[in-house]
């Protein structure tokens, strides 16, 4: 990879979210051994709201995908708060997607394509993308979209 993490976000010129602050007795993220975890994040925008509703209802694919990468932000946000830099990120482990959906919604894996594409975007098509699973869920926290957890590789 040429160009690091870190100046290859900056140079997708997008706004993160405030790190997000816990919702319960839990870590936003913990570094354990070469690995960093990160807890359940959801598609906090720049101005602390959420993407709220279900994905099949309130939202099509496209609103999902939107709604995924703006959990990838929110990830993103909480790993320079805790780390630093994104330049601390060796690569994408395991991503873990849940998506608030109606029942009869089953493209669960291309709304998680919006985080997966984003981390792609920043660590590079070899390491920014990481084993996965993408999940609907009948329910999510205050009502979000997406949550999506993950765990990194430090360098």
């Amino acid at each position: 990879m040429s160009t690091s993490p870190q100046r290859a976000f900056e140079a997708l010129g997008l706004v993160l979210p405030p790190a997000p602050k816990p919702a319960g007795l839990y870590k936003p993220s913990l570094v354990v051994g070469p690995h960093v975890y990160v807890s359940g994040h959801g598609p906090l925008l720049p101005d602390g709201t959420l993407i709220r509703g279900r994905v099949g209802r309130d939202h099509d694919l496209d609103g999902g995908a939107n709604a995924a990468r703006q959990v990838g932000l929110a990830i993103l946000a909480t790993l320079i708060a805790s780390l630093g830099s994104l330049d601390r990120i060796r690569r994408v482990v395991k991503v873990l997607g849940m998506v608030h959906c109606t029942p009869e919604f089953t493209a669960h894996p291309k709304v998680i394509n919006g985080c997966s594409e984003l981390f792609a975007a920043v660590w590079g098509a070899d390491r920014g993308v990481g084993v996965r699973s993408a999940v609907g869920m009948v329910s999510l926290p205050d009502d979000m979209a997406v949550e999506i957890e993950a765990i990194f590789e430090l360098a």
